[in-house]
């Protein structure tokens, strides 16, 4: 935090920041935040497990519950740990993919970023609704949890108009980004449905919510390590991923998590509980699509092995000088696997 803050070049102002820098800076605002609230709760527990104290004991005068807002007091703003920086990451790829010099709407991305980090920290209760929450306390929630919405909006309706207008070239890394769009959006479209107090009763600790975070999570913070490496593995290694490849990772990869998530939206609707060994013969269908789904993915893994290794024996360079001698200028919008490369 102290190095984004003092260490900039003179005279940049702070609106002038990467915004993966920004979403770097307000994760680590959560993480300083939130990680001593969770280490607090873990040795309480271990007080009251070793040395007999009753914190977390109701018989000796302790509050069970608390354990639980202790714990998603640490654990919401830990979502937003892991989803910002792809954020930050998918903002640098699409600036890359448009041929553009900033993303649209830069100023309302920075706030929107700021306006997520602030209301993740201030939700945490909504995991929670089914302890006996009062009634106007539940209502604040669900309202501020629907709020979060607004500037998560920003951010993909922003993303959608910078690449709007472009004359896009179907790059890998062109797929990862629009697959990361459409895969967030509709896990956020999930959360807004489990922030309703009445709903969320109903669909507590069912697979509803397993398929909801695994979509925000899995295919969101995931898409986006991958966005990142398929953006700036040649400007770091000199040499070109093979783009066949990356695209049939791709989609090998898009069909496998979605056939693995998407059916444990409709168990869990169907009121499959979360955390179960069995289940009952009507959920079987969906769960076999599932394990299909989930074989897919591991075989997803493999062919992003595959291309790493065949990126070490190809050693397919970017660009050639006769005296071998390489300085970065700049990444090429429409080709953000291709570079600028000019020899001294």
């Amino acid at each position: 935090m102290v190095t984004v803050l003092n260490a900039r070049n003179v005279g940049l102002k702070i609106d002038f920041i990467s915004l993966f820098i920004w979403s770097v800076l307000v994760t680590i605002f959560l993480l300083i935040l939130s990680l001593p609230v969770l280490a607090g709760a873990i040795t309480i527990l271990l007080m009251d497990r070793n040395f007999n104290t009753r914190f977390f004991v109701s018989s000796g005068g302790g509050d069970p519950v608390l354990f639980q807002h202790l714990f998603w007091f640490f654990g919401h703003p830990e979502v937003y740990i892991l989803i910002l920086p792809a954020f930050g990451l998918v903002s640098t790829s699409i600036i890359l993919l448009s041929g553009k010099k900033i993303n649209f709407g830069r100023l309302s991305m920075i706030y929107a970023i700021i306006a997520i980090g602030v209301l993740g920290c201030v939700v945490w209760r909504h995991h929670i609704f089914t302890v006996g929450i009062d009634v106007d306390s539940r209502a604040y929630f669900t309202r501020a949890t629907i709020i979060i919405a607004i500037p998560t909006g920003i951010k993909v309706f922003s993303w959608l108009a910078t690449l709007w207008a472009t004359n896009r070239v179907l790059t890998g890394n062109l797929l990862w980004t629009t697959g990361f769009l459409f895969l967030f959006t509709l896990g956020g479209l999930t959360g807004i449905t489990l922030s309703s107090r009445s709903l969320d009763l109903l669909l507590h600790d069912t697979y509803f919510v397993v398929g909801h975070f695994h979509f925000v999570l899995r295919l969101g913070a995931v898409y986006g390590v991958i966005i990142g490496v398929t953006m700036w593995y040649p400007l770091f290694t000199k040499v070109r991923l093979n783009q066949f490849l990356v695209k049939g990772h791709f989609w090998v990869m898009f069909l496998g998590v979605n056939l693995t998530f998407i059916p444990l939206h409709f168990v869990g609707l169907h009121g499959m509980p979360r955390r179960y060994a069995d289940y009952l013969d009507s959920f079987f269908y969906w769960h076999s699509v599932a394990s299909v789904g989930s074989t897919i993915s591991i075989f997803s893994f493999v062919i992003f092995i595959f291309l790493v290794l065949e990126r070490l024996f190809s050693m397919r360079r970017l660009v050639h000088s006769n005296s071998h001698r390489y300085e970065f200028i700049a990444p090429v919008g429409l080709h953000s696997d291709v570079l600028f490369v000019s020899s001294k």
